[in-house]
């Protein structure tokens, strides 16, 4: 018999399954999507200069600009257009200001501790995109040779770019070199990047990130994405099956069965989902957060922002926005005081201090906590290197009496809102309202 001493050694390591390395600054990080146009009575960047301390204050740390490229006039929608129809990648919307204007908000942002990302529509260009006439051959073309809209979508103010031709990707590459190089912007929010090959984002990543550290966010929500092109991507699946919850009465465990138990088996732990109760999408096309999600707008929220993944708020949510926004027209926000600025603050406070809250790698998996009303209530902990997060929501409109197993999450804990402690036992029951939620905490020092 061959002795142990004699045996192969086993050096096997189980490779990662991202192999792109997240900048460090997105950890604990929180993102706002600034809609530039509706942002302010003037609509343009000096405005936005204005509030920076306030997203700051409230625990922003990533801001996503909307495209602020100039827009097409040619088969323009509306009298201002779309951000998304873009008529020449290398320059800016005079609507919002001129080069210096940009330059100076970046370099407040930043001044800020904040990091900014830009809106990147690389699918498909205005009809009247300088490259229409110097480079015909880079655009899809239908069956009769004309231009055409992105395939199966009517989208008639945009034409759809063609990637099998290699000079277009060279272009399309350096195009967001420019901004980082010239601008000094930190990444990019990547507009239906499904639609885009993802051997062209991968590439564009490397070349990225020769120049800096980088955040990508994809508008998809295809786990290959993560390997190499992509730190985020959006979660669609968690605000649908959120809002049946809310509109149908569907029961909790299609969240925790269908949609949460496959997230934390098979979605790689370092793919950051982005979390959301409102975008520029879901706002002007489906609703706004209130005709979405009612009397479980708070609840819906506290959850999405304390589940694995980086939270985000649309621009007006924290004063209440209750319209969808006009998206081709001036449809400024009323930036009255809201109380949700108060909660968005408190809960990116928590996440900024507890790595149970961090994003991706740095911080704690959702481990569920079983209780006796699964079909109306989620309870989950998270805990990394001592920090530790409960979390229970009711997410139906009843009154009840709910039982928790925390048999495993004895101890002493703060109430996220009170500030009291709670003590928690081996069975923990509580009285919960309709849409009530709890969140317990133990933060043992300030990581941020």
């Amino acid at each position: 018999m061959t002795s142990m001493e004699n045996q192969p050694e086993n050096n096997y390591q189980p490779k990662k399954y991202v192999e792109l390395s997240t900048p460090d600054w997105v950890k604990n990080a929180t993102l706002y999507e600034l809609n530039v146009r509706q942002f302010s009575e003037e609509g343009n960047f000096q405005a936005v200069e204005k509030q920076l301390s306030r997203l700051k204050k409230m625990g922003i740390d990533i801001i996503w600009l909307m495209p602020i490229n100039p827009i097409g006039e040619l088969h323009r929608k509306g009298s201002l257009g779309s951000y998304y129809s873009v008529k020449d990648y290398l320059g800016i919307n005079a609507e919002f200001g001129t080069e210096d204007d940009f330059r100076r908000l970046i370099e407040a942002i930043h001044n800020q501790g904040m990091y900014v990302i830009l809106d990147w529509v690389a699918n498909h260009t205005s009809w009247d995109n300088h490259l229409v006439d110097e480079h015909p051959e880079w655009y899809m073309k239908s069956r009769k040779g004309t231009f055409q809209s992105t395939r199966w979508r009517d989208y008639d103010d945009i034409i759809e770019l063609n990637y099998k031709e290699p000079e277009l990707r060279k272009y399309m590459t350096d195009a967001m070199k420019y901004w980082v190089e010239e601008y000094n912007i930190d990444g990019f929010r990547c507009d239906i990047a499904s639609f885009v090959p993802i051997d062209f984002w991968e590439s564009a990543r490397a070349e990225l990130d020769k120049i800096k550290p980088i955040f990508m966010l994809a508008e998809a929500e295809d786990k290959e994405l993560h390997r190499k092109a992509f730190d985020s991507t959006y979660n669609w699946t968690l605000w649908n099956i959120l809002h049946q919850i809310v509109q149908n009465d569907l029961s909790v465990k299609t969240l925790t069965e269908a949609y949460i138990a496959e997230h934390v088996s098979i979605f790689p732990k370092a793919g950051i989902r982005m979390n959301f109760i409102d975008n520029h999408d879901k706002n002007s096309w489906e609703g706004n957060q209130y005709d979405n999600f009612g009397e479980a707008l708070e609840a819906t929220t506290v959850f999405t922002f304390l589940m694995d993944g980086i939270p985000l708020v649309y621009s007006g949510q924290e004063a209440g926005l209750d319209r969808s926004l006009e998206f081709f027209e001036k449809d400024p926000i009323d930036w009255t005081p809201h109380k949700f600025e108060k909660l968005y603050t408190t809960l990116f406070s928590l996440k900024h201090q507890n790595q149970a809250l961090w994003n991706g790698d740095w911080g704690g998996e959702m481990v569920r906590i079983m209780n006796d009303r699964m079909d109306q209530v989620i309870s989950f902990v998270r805990e990394k290197n001592g920090d530790k997060v409960l979390a229970f929501v009711n997410l139906s409109k009843e009154l009840i009496m709910v039982q928790f197993d925390t048999s495993f999450d004895k101890g002493i804990y703060k109430n996220l809102f009170t500030g009291e402690e709670k003590t928690v036992s081996e069975t923990f029951i509580i009285t919960m309202e309709p849409w009530e939620y709890l969140v317990l905490h133990q933060t043992k020092s300030k990581k941020d």
